[in-house]
């Protein structure tokens, strides 16, 4: 309550809660500010963050907000290489370009491909490092770090190069198929097989991200109190039991912030379809951003722009699905 009212035998007094403004001077004792006075402090304070501030704003500004600005624009006409000698001499055509491309078949299916890599992927490598991550914090007792950087590895590994050793690994003749000759199992032509193919750029892509959302989860579970597993445990409740019912609720914030990372990765996916196969065989790896990337080599740059803006507004709606099935809920 901001005041109080306090009668007195007649007339009717108010008192403020809140103490006012004070400053301390030189001497150490404290004076009232005036409100001009306050507002000069909180020009002041804003002015000293603002100069911290500015670098990243003007460089965020010149190499991310104006590309984008002068990107949006260039969708909305039907500018190409040839045009860029003269870029003001194009044709506005409104939503025309944003109409072609989504009526053009091999961004369809590119867009077929990247949901495949969505949907295979995304679970894989969450469900798969979360039980790593159970393992390390639990299961493990000597060379925890040595398994958590063999784990994270792949991470800071070279994409080049991973690419080359999977292109390798998955030939006819490379070593995954000499293995499962060993067990009387012909293996498929994975790079060369449009069915296969997906699933083996996608495992190159769940290989590079396992680390990652190990990470995420190792933290929150250490991030759990130690008296709550030790309240369920006296309760009677068994290891899965606590998992599925203590362990997983209170890792929500972490699940959603792994699943909104992962999404918005595989959703962008360009290096392990364009290193390992090209897009290829038959443009069935082919995704959206390497779509994107192929139009722009090719000269088409108002298709390029569009379809760039078509990926990021369907990440922005998925992440904000993710967000309001995943939140924590109070």
């Amino acid at each position: 309550m901001a005041s109080l009212d306090t009668r007195v035998g007649g007339p009717v007094t108010r008192r403020s809660s809140a103490p006012p403004a004070s400053a301390v001077t030189s001497s150490g004792s404290q004076r009232p500010v005036s409100p001009r006075g306050q507002k000069r402090l909180s020009f002041s304070h804003n002015r000293i963050g603002w100069i911290f501030v500015a670098p990243l704003v003007i460089i965020l500004s010149l190499f991310t907000v104006l590309p984008a600005v002068i990107a949006l624009a260039m969708s909305f006409t039907d500018i190409g290489a040839a045009d860029l000698r003269d870029p003001f001499a194009v044709n506005f055509t409104a939503f025309d370009t944003f109409i072609q491309v989504l009526t053009d078949q091999t961004f369809l299916r590119a867009l077929f491909n990247t949901t495949l890599f969505v949907v295979i992927s995304v679970p894989l490598t969450v469900g798969i490092a979360f039980v790593l991550a159970l393992i390390l914090n639990n299961g493990i007792r000597r060379l925890k770090s040595f398994f958590r950087a063999a784990i994270y590895l792949p991470v800071i590994t070279n994409i080049v190069a991973a690419a080359v050793i999977w292109q390798y690994a998955f030939t006819v003749t490379g070593p995954v198929n000499a293995g499962l000759e060993t067990l009387s199992i012909h293996g498929p032509n994975w790079l060369g097989d449009p069915v296969w193919a997906v699933p083996t750029v996608a495992a190159l892509g769940i290989w590079r991200n396992i680390g990652t959302c190990m990470i995420f989860f190792l933290a929150g579970l250490q991030g759990i109190p130690e008296e709550v597993e030790e309240a369920a445990s006296m309760d009677g409740a068994g290891y899965w039991g606590r998992v599925l019912h203590m362990t997983i609720p209170l890792l929500r914030p972490t699940t959603l912030l792994v699943m909104i990372l992962m999404t918005v990765s595989f959703l962008n996916i360009f290096d392990e379809p364009y290193l390992v196969t090209h897009g290829g065989p038959l443009g069935s790896t082919q995704s959206l951003a390497l779509w994107v990337y192929e139009q722009f080599g090719y000269g088409n740059i108002a298709p390029s722009m569009a379809g760039s803006f078509i990926l990021l507004a369907l990440v922005g709606i998925i992440a904000a699905v993710q967000f309001r099935v995943l939140r924590p809920k109070h």
